[in-house]
């Protein structure tokens, strides 16, 4: 269902295991507050476009609150939420989206970015739903495996609606492929959520 061109490195989710879980939870935490961020830029660099707006507002609302139960998780365990660190997946996605070109192509690009950010999420969070050991995140995750495929389809969706499905489609590849390209690149992290 998420097309993504290339699968998760197998280690991801065991190192994750292995290692002091805070740190992927203060990354999973920052991960969420952007996601509330780039609809919330979204809304504010298109209002005229009412589908768009009544679409990302809720997303808004549940990104923010999956934020805020991340922060729980991090609280039950007595950890802190800790610093912001820089993010090499977000950011080299981030150069994907052309520069120039019609207010429309922006948008449909920007919508695309989310989409693939939301697909290479909802597949990490089903490693961790299958391959942690603590029950609680294991059914957190998979709650949030679900949530994120659904805004990936909505951000899909709606760029089919602002632009010729076909040009989406050829985009969307384009844009698949070069996000496994990136990923080959960035070593596999025990920290990070992407």
């Amino acid at each position: 269902m998420l097309h993504l061109k290339l699968p998760t490195d197998p280690r991801w989710v065991a190192m994750v295991a292995e290692n002091n879980i805070e740190n992927i939870l203060v990354d999973h935490a920052y991960c969420e507050q952007k996601a509330a961020s780039a609809s919330m830029s979204l809304i504010v660099n298109y209002p005229e476009l009412d589908e768009l707006v009544d679409t990302l507002t809720p997303i808004v609302a549940e990104e923010w609150e999956h934020f805020e139960r991340v922060l729980q998780q991090l609280r039950k365990r007595g950890l802190s939420l800790g610093r912001m660190r820089k993010d090499d997946y977000v950011n080299g996605i981030i150069k994907f989206v052309k520069k120039g070109g019609s207010r429309t192509d922006q948008l449909v690009d920007k919508l695309l970015v989310s989409a693939l950010i939301e697909a290479r999420s909802c597949e990490r969070f089903k490693l961790l739903w299958k391959g942690l050991d603590d029950e609680e995140l294991k059914a957190f995750y998979y709650e949030l495996m679900v949530s994120e495929a659904g805004h990936y389809v909505t951000f899909i969706d709606l760029a089919r609606k602002y632009q010729d499905r076909e040009k989406v489609d050829e985009r969307w590849q384009e844009m698949l492929k070069n996000e496994a390209e990136l990923l080959k690149s960035l070593e596999v992290r025990s920290d990070r959520m992407h």
